[in-house]
């Protein structure tokens, strides 16, 4: 089993910025992908930015040169850090894992960002 933990949302002017954090625990050395992904009201859940235990990480179009994923192995935690945000971003933002035991995929509670002025 695995829990995610998300923190760091909240509300901010367009053009600001804020990061999110994802805390990973329980059986973490099995994690082979973590990401992030935003449902906005009334849209379907899509994909925002990934990260894999290589190393290699992948953004949306819709974010990338504007949001960028991170992890910090020692704590466990992988980060969202998103700049010039947009009206648009508003949403509401999961933190997802995926372990190599049998693909079980993990989900956090998600944490609401809005971009408003």
């Amino acid at each position: 089993q695995v829990q995610l933990v998300e923190s760091g949302g909240g509300l901010v002017q367009p053009g600001g910025s804020l990061r999110l954090s994802c805390a990973a625990s329980g059986s973490i050395h099995s994690l082979y992908v973590m990401g992030w992904y935003r449902q906005a009201p009334g849209k379907a859940r899509e994909s925002v930015a990934n990260i894999f235990s290589s190393g290699n990480s992948n953004h949306a179009d819709s974010v990338k040169g504007r949001f960028t994923i991170s992890r910090d192995n020692a704590k466990n935690t992988v980060y969202l850090q998103m700049n010039s945000l947009k009206p648009e971003d508003t949403a509401v933002y999961y933190c997802m894992a995926v372990s190599t035991i049998g693909g079980a995929q993990y989900w956090g509670q998600g944490t609401q960002v809005t971009v408003s002025s």
